[in-house]
This record gives structure tokens, sequence and C-alpha cells, in this order.
């Protein structure tokens, strides 16, 4: 043992080659309790092919000895060879103590696998084996919280809360924060977050405690985080739009606007700040920022079809119809299309007098919007101009079916049945 010890000292003093030299010298002479201690000091240095012979050694002199097959176990998954370090892993008794390690090993490595169903159990089996154990319900809590089955994962973490913070290095208040915002549960995973934070501040929880904090509503305590956040690091791109938008909530648009515009500056291709810098524009009454705001939007994907249709209201606020069209031709240029397409395309030929275009958008449109309101006044008032009373007859009586109330629609029927 003593020159066992004298070996590690060599190799931790950086005598790395003298140290190496004389572990392989003792490998002979060594009892079986020493080749164990060397093949862990092995694999703990990187040298797996060095350590497993001494291994198989001791497995074929101890077959019914589960340590070392979790040892063997761990050693084949760090040359990568999963599938065997399984295999090894199922032949440890169920009596054998290190049987539930090898059922918490065994789970990593089906999920690392895609084997979600055979993980999940084998954790149940080690959990039914000793129900009280911290680093299963650890191992539970972590593995429902990766398959996003937040509200599984809860309970665990729960459980490990009464009695301490962190749990193998990870803080469980940030888990179950994030696994109860992932549930929707936004107001109760604020304390979390907060509590996390006060022990050690970082970033990505900072963040989730922000967007946590903006889908509960409470957009003052979000302004301040990711404001906290964009002091730590500017670069961090996905605080700016959430920043811009709690600002709007608040109705404080200048804010939105110089947010929305730093968000551009760190990253000039997210269309959804465009895109919103366009909303705060309108909001703001500026309708050429808006109107070049929703174009960037649009050149950076073509097919962004809520920028689309946002630029089409646009034009069509400013009665610029001949764009509305030219602009939702170029969307259709690159095979995008929504129901509302043929709606505005209705809407803009109509008021371009070219009315048989507007019809035929009319009645592509009416497909999808047969059961909507605005949509049949508007359709059924068209046909009406047209003279075409039969069809506008059938529209309005579908108006008066969805509202008996409306007495216009009431007496057009009436001059139609005439």
């Amino acid at each position: 043992m003593k020159e066992l010890d004298r070996a590690i000292g060599y190799v931790e003093s950086n005598e790395i080659e003298k140290g190496l030299a004389l572990i392989h010298e003792l490998k002979d002479k060594a009892t079986d309790e020493e080749k164990f201690l060397m093949a862990e000091q092995l694999q703990e240095w990187g040298l797996v092919n060095d350590a497993l012979p001494l291994i198989d050694e001791l497995i074929a002199k101890y077959p019914e000895e589960g340590e070392l097959y979790l040892l063997k176990a761990e050693m084949l998954i760090d040359l990568e060879e999963e599938e065997e370090a399984i295999h090894i892993l199922n032949q440890i008794s169920s009596e054998d103590d290190n049987y539930v390690p090898a059922l918490l090993l065994v789970a990593d490595l089906y999920q690392m696998q895609g084997l979600s169903e055979v993980s999940e159990k084998k954790l149940m089996e080690a959990k039914e084996m000793l129900p009280n154990e911290p680093v299963i319900d650890f191992g539970l809590g972590e593995f429902y919280s990766s398959q996003g089955i937040y509200q599984k994962a809860i309970p665990f973490y729960q459980t490990l809360l009464k009695t301490e913070k962190e749990f193998n290095g990870t803080d469980l208040r940030q888990r179950l924060a994030e696994s109860l915002a992932g549930i929707g549960q936004f107001e109760e995973a604020l304390p979390y977050f907060d509590q996390a934070l006060k022990d050690k501040l970082e970033i990505n929880t900072l963040f989730e405690y922000a967007i946590s904090a903006y889908q509960a509503g409470h957009y003052q305590t979000a302004i301040e985080k990711f404001t906290e956040l964009k002091e730590l690091d500017r670069e961090y791109h996905s605080l700016y739009l959430y920043l811009a938008k709690s600002y709007e909530h608040e109705e404080m648009l200048e804010e939105a606007a110089v947010a929305v515009n730093e968000g551009i500056a760190q990253d000039e291709f997210q269309k959804e700040l465009y895109f919103f810098k366009g909303k705060i524009a309108l909001k703001r009454g500026l309708e050429e920022e808006a109107e070049s705001a929703f174009q960037q939007a649009i050149a950076l994907d073509p097919g962004y079809i809520e920028a689309i249709l946002t630029l089409s209201k646009l034009y069509m606020s400013q009665e610029r119809y001949e764009d509305v069209v030219e602009n939702i031709e170029h969307a259709k240029e690159y095979n995008e299309h929504d129901p509302h397409f043929e709606w505005d395309l209705a809407k803009a030929h109509q008021e371009l007098e070219n009315y048989e275009e507007a019809l035929k958008y009319y009645e592509s449109a009416y497909t999808v919007f047969k059961e909507e309101y605005a949509f049949l006044e508007e359709y059924g008032y068209f046909l009406l101009e047209e003279g075409q009373r039969s069809k506008a007859k059938g529209i309005f009586q579908a108006l008066l079916a969805m509202d008996p109330t409306v007495d216009e629609i009431q007496d057009i029927l009436f001059q139609l049945e005439e």
C-alpha cells in the first residue's frame, strides 16, 4: 500500500511516467484490494485501458461482487461503450448492495439512448427498493424535468427541499422554480427563483426569473430583472424583446423603443425585434418607421405571416391598396399562404375597382371565414354592390342568424325579398 501511495504521489507531483512505471511494477505482486485501488486510480487519471485488465482479473476471481461490475461499467462508459456497460450492469444481482446504484446508472444510459420508458421503469424500481433515498428522488426529478414532465418532477424537488437547498451541486430551488414555470405556475415559481439568486447570481436563472415575472404579469419586476441581466451581459440577446414588451405593458413606449433598438444593435438578424419595433412605432404614431421595421422583418423572413398581415393593415389604413396587393403577392412568391391573404386581397381589389379579382378572392376567403361576422358583412355588401342579390341574400340571412337584433340587416333582407 505504501508503494501504491508513493506511485500516486509521483503522478500528483507531475512525475507521471515515474508514477505509472511504479504502478505497472506493482501489478503482479499487489493484493486484490490494491489492484482495485489501482484500477480506481487509473480510471481517475483517464487511463481506462490500463485499468480494465485489473478489474477483469478481479471479476474472474470474485464473480459475485457487484462493486466490480459497477466500476467496470463506469469505465466502459468512459470508453463510450454504453451497450456493453448496460450488459455488465444487468449482471448485478438484485440482492447486491450495488443493485440500486446500478439501476440509477443504467437508467441514465437508457435515457441517453432515447429509451425514456425503460429509464423511468429502472428509476421507479429503485424508488420501490429505497423509497426514502434522496439520490433516487433527485434522479426522478431530473428525469421528469429533462422530459418536460414538470408536474411529476415537482414533488421530488419539494421532498428534497425539506432537508437541503442543493443536491450534487444543483440548486433545488432553481429546479423547482423552473418546473413550476414549466406548468405555467409563474407566480409560485418567483420566490424560488428569488431565493436561488440570493445565494448565487447566475445569468440563465436570472433570465428565467425575469421571464416568469413577465408571464405572471409583474412587469415592473420583469423590467428590473431584465435590466439587471443587461448590465451583467449586454450580449444576452434573448432579453431585449421581453424587456421591450414589459415596457409596453407599462405604457412606457419610449423605453420600449430604446430597448428594441438596443436588441437590434446586438442581433440585427432577429426578425421579432424588427416586428415589435414596428408595433411600438405604430403606437407612437410613427407610421414611416413602422413600415420600415415591418419591411426589415419581412426581408429577414419572407414568410413572416404576422409581419406581412400587419404591414397590409397599415397600407390599408393609408389607402395604399396597390401596396397591399404587392405585399401579399410577394409573400405568395415564396409559397407562403394564410387565409387572411385572400380577405385582404379581396378588399384591396375592391377598392382598386378590380371587381372580378375582388369577387374571386372573396369567394376563396368565404370557405374559411363563413362563420365570421365581420367578413360576411363585408362580403354581403360587396355582393349587393355587384348586383348579385341572390348570393347577397344568403349572406345576410347568415348574418341575421348570428345576430337577429341588427335592424339594418333585417331591412336589407326585407328589400331583397320584395
